[in-house]
């Protein structure tokens, strides 16, 4: 069974207690090396990455397109360009046809 754990933070060099739970939870996750930073230094660079953006582009909204469904004729939309060579299926059908 885990023990309290007191590790001192990379960034400010404050000790912080690894509690017997929190180690319990990053075994189970299957984490291996334990937390570098304190709780405060981990948000605070969470909030950095995030407001940066972290080097990740932002997902841009999808463009959806109208289309009439080729199985029940309901008005649907689509997340790509539809071809005239192939036919475009509202979800329900859809998932219909894939059965």
């Amino acid at each position: 069974m885990a023990q309290d754990k007191t590790l001192t933070c990379r960034d400010c060099g404050a000790d912080f207690i690894f509690s017997a739970s929190e180690q319990d939870f990053y075994a189970e996750k299957g984490f291996t090396n334990e937390p570098g930073r304190c709780p405060e230094c981990r948000a605070a660079k969470k909030q950095q990455r995030n407001g940066s953006n972290g080097g990740y582009q932002q997902r841009q909204q999808r463009e959806m397109f109208n289309v009439t469904c080729a199985g029940c004729g309901c008005e649907t939309q689509v997340p790509f360009r539809p071809s005239n060579d192939r036919p475009v299926y509202c979800r329900d059908c859809f998932q219909a046809n894939k059965r």
